[in-house]
C-alpha cells in the first residue's frame, strides 16, 4: 500500500484528551498528516498550547472545551465540529483518568468517576460520531484508547482496569454494529507511557516505576506518547481500511495476548 494510504488531507478529525499528552500528540501527528483537527478537552489552557503547535507547523486546529463526562456538551462540540468543518471523518476518544487503590479501599465514589470519564466519556464520543458519520454517509473512522491494564492485573488498577476493559468491548461491539455503514471502530491499548498521567510527584517513585517497566519490556524502554499517536494515526487512515474491531498493543512487549 502507497505512504499516501496515511495522507489525511481534507478530513475532519475529533481528538478527545487533546489538551496534553496521547490525545495532544494525536491530534498534532493528525494535523501533520492533513487533518483539520479539533481539540475537545476541559483544560482551556492545554487545548490553546495543542492548537497552537498545530498551527506553527501549519496546521489546522480547533478547539471545545468540554467536559467528556457530559453527554450534552460532547453532543454540542461534535455538532459544532461537523458544521464548521463539513463533516466528520475521524473522531480519537482518548480522554481519561487516572486512579489507584485497593479493590478493598476503592469508594463508590472512586469508581464512578473513574467510569464517568474513562467509559461513559469514550462511549458519549463514539455515539455523537457514529451518528453524525451514519447521517452523513461518511466511511470514518473512530478509535478508542484501551490499556494494557485489561491484559494484566496490577494492584491498585480495579477502577481504571475495569473502565478501560468497557472500552475493548465497546469497540468491539459498536464494530459489529456500523460495520455496514463503512464505519471502522478499533481501540490502542498502550503500555507504560511517559505522559503527565503517569508522572508521580515522587522524582524517585517515579524512577523506580519506569525502571520497572523497562525490565519488564522485550524492548527495554518505556513508551512516549508519539508511539501511540502513530497507532492512533493508523487506524485513522487508510491504511487500516481492513481492519475494524481491533485492539492494536503497543506495549513495548510487555503483554502478549493471544
Amino acid at each position: 500500500m502507497p505512504l499516501t494510504a496515511y495522507d489525511l488531507t481534507g478530513r475532519t478529525a475529533f481528538v478527545t484528551g487533546a489538551a496534553s499528552g496521547i490525545g495532544r500528540a494525536s491530534a498534532t501527528l493528525l494535523a501533520q498528516a492533513g487533518a483539520t483537527v479539533h481539540c475537545a478537552d476541559r483544560d482551556a489552557q492545554g487545548l490553546h498550547e495543542t492548537a497552537a503547535l498545530i498551527k506553527e507547523s501549519g496546521g489546522t486546529a480547533h478547539t471545545h472545551t468540554v467536559d467528556v463526562a457530559d453527554h450534552a456538551q460532547i453532543a454540542e462540540a461534535v455538532a459544532s465540529a461537523a458544521t464548521t468543518s463539513g463533516g466528520l471523518d475521524i473522531m480519537a476518544a482518548i480522554a481519561g483518568v487516572m486512579h489507584n487503590s485497593t479493590v478493598l479501599e476503592t469508594r463508590e465514589e472512586d469508581l464512578d468517576r473513574v467510569l464517568s470519564i474513562n467509559f461513559k466519556g469514550v462511549l458519549y464520543a463514539c455515539q455523537e460520531a457514529a451518528r453524525t458519520m451514519i447521517a452523513a454517509g461518511t466511511r470514518g473512522s473512530i478509535v478508542t484508547m484501551a490499556s494494557g491494564a485489561v491484559d494484566t492485573g496490577g494492584p491498585g488498577l480495579l477502577c481504571y482496569g475495569a473502565a478501560k476493559a468497557a472500552v475493548v468491548q465497546l469497540t468491539k461491539t459498536l464494530a459489529t454494529e456500523i460495520g455496514s455503514h463503512g464505519i471502522r471502530v478499533n481501540a490502542v491499548a498502550p503500555g507504560w507511557i511517559r505522559t503527565p498521567m503517569t508522572t508521580r510527584h515522587d522524582e524517585s517513585a517515579q524512577a523506580h516505576t519506569e525502571a520497572l517497566m523497562v525490565r519488564m519490556s522485550p524492548l527495554g524502554r518505556v513508551g512516549e506518547a508519539a508511539d501511540i499517536a502513530h497507532a492512533v494515526l493508523h487506524l485513522a487512515s487508510d491504511a487500516a481500511s481492513f481492519t475494524t474491531g481491533q485492539i492494536l498493543r503497543p506495549n513495548g512487549g510487555v503483554a502478549m495476548p493471544w
